[in-house]
């Protein structure tokens, strides 16, 4: 198991599969892009399958989600998913993605054994996604949405992030579409993983404000901390339901005390928190010819140091080196 010092146990692994994205999103990265990992870096296939299996097998993890950078332009990502989709025990699958692809990719993916997926969509307005992502891709995402949904990856979850001056206005109206379309939506706080380093505090739009322009149309009712658990989102039911929101507050609300992810980056390398400054190394130890027993040891000393929380609310916080599309969402 992946015990830390205060009693949490990791059982939800994100796998960032490459830190390369084909949108350039102003929360996330400049528009020239960024100095992508060269290949031999980057964890192949089978060093892929090899730490996840050890993840399940060994290390008691029970959920594997994917992630990217944008996890569809790996090549091998439908072979991966069905080669953990045959371990035992099976973990649970789901793919965190831009949703670019996703239209030609959803019933394969499927067929593979990925249980859902998802998709980040942060405006209903394609001039706004262009603004938002420097790329005039806002139809492709919608029909990746909608073949996800047709291949049964459900249920298929909207991820949206309010920009001030930009998609700030928009939370109702991607409300009521994601229930007219049969989504979960879920807001997220901006949080300070842009590669540029502008992220400022005072310049997000905060889950208060967020709940507040959603109750100005609907009646939202929290399901409470019970019906959470360890997720990062907190969820309301939505005109008494059953249709449900949810908004995952990193900055504003941290969650930290009921984390129960462990990260692994797509050069091989342990993260404890998503803004953890450090890392822990396996891809070294699993080239140089180290055992599953010795690679599960190298993660569980990773794990036993995790600290209690992100650090987000002190002064002093300094955000990682690595932006987010290096390090998974």
């Amino acid at each position: 198991m992946l015990i830390d010092t205060y009693g949490r146990t990791a059982t939800d692994l994100r796998v960032s599969l490459t830190d390369r994205c084909n949108l350039r999103c102003v929360y996330c990265m400049p528009e020239e892009g960024l100095q992508w990992l060269a290949k031999p870096d980057l964890l192949t296939d089978d060093e892929i399958v090899r730490l996840v299996s050890v993840a399940v097998t060994a290390l008691g993890v029970t959920e594997v989600r994917f992630t990217g950078g944008e996890p569809l332009l790996r090549p091998g990502l439908v072979s991966i998913v069905e080669r953990c989709a045959a371990l035992a025990p099976r973990p649970r699958l789901s793919l965190t993605t831009n949703g670019i692809g996703l239209a030609r990719t959803a019933r394969a993916l499927a067929a593979a054994g990925l249980d859902r997926v998802n998709v980040s969509l942060d405006t209903l307005r394609p001039e706004v996604f262009i603004a938002l992502t420097r790329r005039k891709r806002h139809q492709d995402v919608l029909d990746g949405l909608a073949a996800a949904h047709a291949a049964g990856l459900g249920p298929v979850k909207v991820n949206a992030v309010l920009m001030p001056g930009h998609n700030d206005d928009e939370a109702p109206d991607l409300l009521a579409w994601a229930i007219e379309h049969g989504y979960e939506l879920r807001f997220i706080e901006q949080m300070p993983l842009d590669a540029q380093h502008g992220w400022k505090r005072d310049g997000m739009i905060t889950a208060g404000e967020i709940l507040a322009s959603l109750r100005t149309r609907f009646t939202l009712t929290p399901e409470g901390e019970d019906a959470r658990g360890s997720a990062p989102a907190e969820r309301w039911t939505v005109d008494g339901g059953p249709a449900r929101v949810g908004v995952i507050a990193s900055v504003t609300r941290p969650f930290c005390a009921a984390c129960d992810r462990t990260r692994l980056t797509a050069d091989g390398q342990v993260r404890t928190c998503l803004f953890a400054t450090e890392e822990s190394d396996l891809r070294g130890a699993l080239r140089s010819g180290a055992t599953d027993e010795e690679l599960a040891g190298l993660w569980r000393t990773a794990m036993w140091g995790k600290k209690a929380g992100s650090g987000i609310d002190d002064p002093s916080f300094l955000q990682p080196v690595r932006p987010m599309s290096a390090i998974g969402g």
